[in-house]
């Protein structure tokens, strides 16, 4: 079972929660992983959905999952960023995203990418 790895700042938490309940049939076919608050939202909305916890992500929760992107044990990103808001823990957000363009797994850093990996729509 391949993994996917679900991110999301704070401001952009609902929006995250909402994709997912809108595309709980297709994530039930993968395992996934979540920084701390993320993840137990998640859970909460979907509590049928296999997903584990790592730390919050300034708390070195986006450095664990760069680290499972590093093993391979993770196939895709969605990180839900919020770019209008300062972050103490820039540099490990910009590491999360270098090691997932490095290891070339898809990462959708927004509501519209995401759809389109999870819908399996094309761009034409």
């Amino acid at each position: 079972m391949k993994t996917l790895a679900l991110v999301a700042h704070d401001k952009k938490k609902d929006a995250l929660i909402t994709l997912v309940k809108r595309h709980e049939k297709t994530l039930s076919a993968y395992k996934l992983v979540a920084t701390g608050t993320t993840g137990g939202r998640i859970r909460e909305a979907c509590p049928k959905l296999d997903i584990s916890t790592v730390k919050s992500g300034p708390l070195g929760g986006d450095q664990q999952i760069g680290a499972l992107i590093a093993e391979g044990k993770v196939h895709g990103l969605i990180f839900y960023l919020d770019p209008l808001t300062p972050m103490p823990h820039d540099v490990d957000v910009k590491a999360l995203m270098r090691l997932s363009a490095v290891y070339n797994i898809p990462m959708a850093l927004n509501e519209a990418t995401a759809e389109h990996l999870l819908s399996g729509t094309s761009f034409a």
